[in-house]
């Protein structure tokens, strides 16, 4: 059989990929381990200026005129640990309703029309220490976006059919809240972490949900909502002087308000070591979380603590990585986090997803890496890891002008310098081996544990009371009132376009 004769242009394709691939076998493996990279660039943060109108509006400027977009934050320094306890939910459905629900110039769905024809977005929401309020727009319609803004959080009417829409949508959420067994993990543990009523934990019920009305909003808004509470954040493209003069004619009028805003509640935790279940015979898989308090950002050794972290579990290559996942192939996903805010403090925890045969065994698996921080200390291959795991994503921290101007504006609040996080990068570069050591034996507590498993018991290698780690106390996740409030609504969207 002959074959088929060859052109010029194949033959020399031919003699290329031969060539390369003869190439490449003479290639020798690199270390990837011994590559040097230089020094990065410093971080050049866009400039903030500071202003405070005569009624406390405090403003925050940062001009970039790179594209022609528009955009507002404002933070209400109020938020859901205000509201009683019989009506938890109050602060979600103000957050829903201020632009939803009108106002005294404008129906919600004619704000929403509005928007929609300049391509803008006026969100707001209502958080757990702060409520808030957003515009983006082009520049061009700068002065329309505040003008709703001023309108949206001066002048709410809080319409009853959005209340009653925000309603629903909040029962349908509760009627849903234990369709997913990590969801569940994260918010019962948090209860214990923080205590079940305690505002950075509590959840709305059916019955709190219906016990708010539209005289509560309005109360909570006219309590609250006043300039000296406001912090006012504006990047992008626009002229300072002109600006400043349209936010002091739209909000320059706004007097202030005669009720003092309470701190936060102090968080009251005890050391204690218990375990918890919540029995799901329908699962095959454990969900596990194990840890106590965490700490604050201010403290000084927060630096430590990030590294610490790292090491324990904070990607891959750290111990409960290597431990639960690779060397006894218990899990696929075991992680770490030490948490921290500024206002209190976050939440250590650990948390191995397992099959229900292997639970047991991946608990004691834990708590052994827990333990092994305060006696180990790290290579030098771990701490470089942990090192540059943080250092590596520090730019991210400040890759658009949103988060610089919201993170200042924050820091201000709380009396932090504008360079707080570039000094915890410093410091983070010079943690040693000794200071995780150090770092782990004071704010690990591996035998003062709260522990959570998610799971069905009945399938557990080890019963959880055979552990040593004390008697196991059930979780009743039963939904109050399900049977009757049970009901479905569109979930409820944003007002404008993004």
């Amino acid at each position: 059989m002959e074959l088929p004769k060859m052109n010029t242009l194949t033959t020399l394709l031919m003699a290329a990929v031969l060539a390369l691939a003869s190439s490449m076998s003479a290639v020798q493996p690199v270390d990837v381990t011994r590559l040097q990279y230089p020094k990065l660039h410093e971080l050049q943060v866009p400039k903030v200026e500071r202003i405070r109108l005569a009624n406390g509006l405090r403003l925050y400027l940062a001009e970039d005129h790179e594209l022609p977009t528009f955009s507002v934050a404002v933070r209400i320094n109020c938020g859901s640990y205000l509201e009683p306890a019989d009506k938890i939910g109050l602060v979600s459905i103000l957050g829903q309703t201020l632009c939803t629900g009108g106002t005294t110039t404008r129906t919600g769905d004619e704000l929403d029309e509005l928007l929609e024809g300049i391509g803008a977005s006026v969100e707001t929401y209502g958080g757990t220490t702060t409520c808030g309020a957003s515009v983006r727009t082009l520049s061009e319609y700068a002065e329309l976006g505040l003008e709703v803004l001023a309108d949206v959080l001066r002048n709410p009417v809080f319409n009853q059919d959005k209340i009653e829409l925000a309603r629903v949508g909040l029962r349908s959420g509760i009627s849903r809240r234990n369709d997913q067994s990590r969801q569940m993990a994260d918010r019962e543990f948090a209860k214990l972490i923080f205590g079940a009523e305690s505002p950075y934990a509590r959840q709305s019920e059916f019955a709190t949900i219906d016990a708010v009305t539209r005289d509560d909003l309005v109360s909570f808004h006219q309590t609250w909502f006043h300039p000296e509470n406001m912090q006012f954040a504006v990047w992008g493209d626009f002229d300072r002087k002109s600006l400043v003069k349209e936010i002091e004619k739209l909000f320059g009028d706004w007097k202030s308000g005669t009720a003092k805003v309470p701190p936060p509640p102090k968080v009251d935790y005890r050391n204690r070591q218990e375990v918890f279940l919540i029995d799901r015979p329908d699962l095959n898989q454990s969900q596990i979380l194990l840890g106590h308090i965490g700490g604050l950002m201010t403290d000084l050794d927060y630096p430590d603590r990030i590294v610490m972290n790292n090491v324990m579990g904070g990607g891959f290559g750290s111990r409960m990585v290597d431990v639960v996942r690779s060397r006894e192939g218990l899990a696929y996903t075991a992680n770490s986090a030490y948490s921290a805010d500024i206002d209190r403090p976050g939440i250590f925890r650990n948390y191995v997803a397992t099959k229900s045969q292997s639970t047991g065994k991946a608990i004691l698996e834990m708590i052994k890496v827990i333990k092994s921080m305060q006696t180990e200390p790290p290579t030098d291959e771990e701490l470089s890891q942990a090192r540059n795991i943080y250092l590596n994503s520090f730019v991210f921290l400040f890759d658009s002008p949103s988060e610089v101007v919201n993170r200042i504006m924050e820091y201000d609040l709380y009396g932090l310098p504008d360079d707080f996080l570039q000094k915890v990068r410093d410091r983070v570069e010079l943690v040693s081996a000794s200071d995780v050591v150090t770092a782990a034996r004071k704010n690990l507590r591996p035998d003062e544990l709260e522990i959570l498993v998610v799971g069905n018991s009945s399938d557990f290698d080890i019963p959880l009371d055979s552990l040593g780690l004390g008697p196991i106390q059930r979780i009743d996740i039963t939904i109050p009132g399900k049977e009757s409030k049970a009901e479905t609504a569109p979930r409820p969207g944003k007002v404008g376009k993004n």
